[in-house]
């Protein structure tokens, strides 16, 4: 006989619901014929509770005596607390949810019902707790306050002293450097207690037993006294602190001397090859017009770093044949430090160019004299200690009517390069 899915809630007796109304239908009445009642409770059927897991099928006939074991059927709360449940779950609801269930408390030992117990978990004075400053320490609920107001390490407290607030562990460690921690002067002056700030500016401003140096103690004076002994001391060596600043000062100026001399030769050029600007170019001109031989020099410059060294100058109105009309360039060979190293006469060619400053530098059209020294010419000999007072080059380099043309001063400056070549045999 095959199973059919028949699924009823028994009642009584004779008398089921279908699954679409909840009227109990008296099978009797409905089925009068013997044999079809028969046929109909020897079908096969599943239990009501199939879809729960339970495996059960049989003749519906025995369907509610399986359901009086089935396990998955509900039955009556048997504490009586009301609720329906099924059989494989009886055993937790009575131990776990019924509200009837009697249990006592993890944490006090105390007896409760189910309902009182789920009012009392969370407020029970005898749950360990970890404390909410986590300081690590796990303290019963109901010490709670009292720890975290009284005996948390983690709590936060005033120092008693700057009134600041710091964590409770870390205050002994703040007293150790809090500048309004009281002290006393450790002269023992009449200053009883003053606050740690204050000390340093005690001992220096204020302590009348406190000793010091001197204030020329930088420059040499070793007195050291108590400050009611300074003044008296700073009036009866007046001379000798005068003589002591003296000597300081002197050395101070050798000192200066030798830095500015290290720093000008730092700054010396050792390239050959010298780019000298000359500014205000314009206002130059016109005061050597006024004044008879003006000379602008150079910064002085090398041929290389233990060669020949030299100085550019230029006369803006001219020199010798070139006076008021043009501009005049010479080069002088000064006094070196290896001039007992070098060949003598000095015999590099020599070369001035005047830049033109065009926007385009391919149309720039620079003007350019050189020569190579004369060896008989005095200019070109090993310098004495006063050097050549003119030095050698071209009297009518450029005309003033030319340096007004192209671009040859611009922005009122000028451009002029000194070129030593050693290598050129020729003038170009």
């Amino acid at each position: 006989m095959s199973k059919v899915p028949l699924y009823f809630d028994v009642f009584s007796e004779g008398l089921f619901t279908g699954p679409e109304s909840s009227v109990p239908i008296d099978y009797a009445k409905i089925y009068s014929d013997p044999e079809s009642e028969k046929a109909i409770m020897s079908s096969v059927v599943y239990c009501i509770h199939h879809k729960e897991g339970c495996k059960w099928s049989d003749e519906l006939r025995k369907l509610k005596g399986h359901l009086n074991t089935c396990k998955h059927d509900a039955i009556p709360c048997t504490s009586k607390c009301g609720a329906q449940i099924p059989r494989v779950l009886m055993e937790d609801h009575l131990k776990y949810t019924c509200p009837q269930r009697r249990t006592r408390c993890e944490f006090c030992n105390k007896e409760f019902t189910g309902h009182t117990l789920e009012n009392h978990v969370g407020n029970c004075g005898y749950e360990p707790l970890y404390c909410e400053n986590k300081c690590g320490v796990k303290i019963h609920r109901r010490h709670l306050s009292q720890h975290k107001a009284s005996d948390c390490s983690k709590r936060l407290l005033p120092c008693r002293y700057c009134t600041k607030e710091f964590v409770a562990d870390t205050l002994t460690a703040h007293h150790l450097k809090c500048g309004r921690v009281p002290i006393q002067c450790p002269n023992r002056c009449d200053v009883n207690v003053l606050a740690r700030e204050e000390l340093e500016s005690h001992l220096k401003e204020e302590c009348t037993i406190s000793v010091h140096s001197c204030s020329f103690k930088e420059a040499g004076c070793r007195f050291k006294g108590p400050r009611f002994a300074m003044e008296k001391h700073l009036e009866e060596n007046c001379q000798q602190h005068l003589q002591l600043m003296c000597s300081v000062v002197s050395k101070q100026q050798h000192q200066i001397t030798s830095l500015k001399s290290a720093l000008s030769r730092l700054s010396l050029n050792y390239s050959g090859t010298l780019i000298w600007k000359i500014s205000e170019f314009s206002n130059k001109v016109a005061e050597a017009k006024t004044k008879e031989g003006m000379e602008l020099v150079s910064p002085p410059f090398y041929t290389s770093q233990y060669g020949y060294k030299l100085q550019a100058s230029l006369f803006p109105n001219g020199n010798g044949a070139g006076e008021d009309s043009h501009i005049s360039v010479y080069i002088k060979i000064l006094p070196g430090e290896y001039d007992g190293l070098l060949r003598w006469p000095f015999a590099h060619s020599v070369s001035f160019t005047l830049f033109d400053q065009s926007t385009c530098p391919e149309k720039a059209c620079n003007i350019v004299e050189s020569f190579i020294p004369d060896p008989t010419w005095k200019n070109f000999q090993r310098p004495s200690k006063e050097p050549d007072s003119l030095g050698f080059g071209f009297p009518k380099f450029v005309s003033h009517e030319m340096l007004k043309k192209r671009h040859f001063m611009k922005d009122d400056t000028v451009f002029i390069r000194v070129k030593i070549d050693p290598s050129k045999i020729v003038a170009v």
